[in-house]
């Protein structure tokens, strides 16, 4: 699979939009309305307009993340934008979030020698950002997973959403291999449990909840419910995922 790269790209794009995205959110439906008359409906890669051709990849631009993970009818009707910036730096700010919550617990308890937070931070594992090869592969299958799970947590994607993500997929240059799991993914039960043993290592599972909440819309009771499931599932401690929370809303 080229999982890797494809997350990067999301985060690269959505580094993009947490850059330079007005207050009035992102107008996903606008993009995919215009996106579908472009295609005239069609699933290929490119479509004639105007007598020339149309790059898909060029045209979404920065819009394939809230296609993918943004799908859902209230972000299509000019809802509530998504946390670009949490999941540009979902590595750094769930590591961030975890020192947070450690000083907190230390001012608590006392302090600890640099000896011990040494060791407990390498016991943490790396951010997404660090990892190489096959370790950065399938954190970035853990992370998409958490998206998409979080994307779905409201009920809310029907066929032809499931076939524009495809589209949006394809575009973004998924191999077959990736593009039979993703599918796999927009069909399996919503199970936090299941995507919680994704998780290989402390901060993986803070990475999975931070990009899970910078989808999320925390006010819908629906997906309020999911994240304390995942929460509950990927055994974080209440602070530290009021933190994680904090960490995705300022970034937001």
């Amino acid at each position: 699979m080229n999982a890797s790269k494809i997350l990067q790209q999301l985060m690269q794009q959505a580094g993009g939009q947490s850059g330079n995205r007005n207050s009035g959110g992102v107008d996903v439906k606008g993009m995919l309305d215009g996106l579908t008359r472009q295609l005239g409906g069609g699933s290929s890669g490119q479509a004639s307009a105007g007598g020339g051709g149309v790059d898909v990849k060029s045209l979404l631009g920065g819009g394939a993340m809230g296609l993918l993970v943004g799908s859902k009818r209230g972000r299509k009707l000019g809802g509530k934008a998504l946390k670009y910036g949490a999941i540009a730096a979902v590595g750094m700010l769930a590591w961030k979030a975890w020192q947070n919550s450690q000083s907190s617990s230390q001012n608590a308890q006392g302090s600890q020698d640099k000896s011990g937070q040494t060791a407990a931070s390498g016991a943490e594992g790396a951010r997404v950002e660090e990892l190489e090869g096959e370790y950065q592969e399938r954190r970035s299958l853990e992370l998409l997973q958490a998206m998409i799970m979080a994307a779905r947590a409201d009920g809310h994607i029907d066929a032809q959403e499931r076939e524009l993500i495809t589209q949006q997929i394809d575009a973004l240059g998924a191999d077959d291999e990736l593009h039979r799991w993703v599918e796999q993914q927009l069909s399996a039960p919503l199970d936090a449990e299941a995507l919680a043993r994704q998780a290989d290592s402390p901060q993986a599972a803070r990475e999975m909840y931070l990009i899970s909440v910078a989808v999320i819309d925390e006010q819908n009771p629906m997906e309020r419910a999911w994240l304390d499931q995942l929460a509950k599932a990927l055994k974080l401690p209440a602070e530290l995922a009021g933190e994680l929370e904090h960490q995705a809303q300022q970034a937001g």
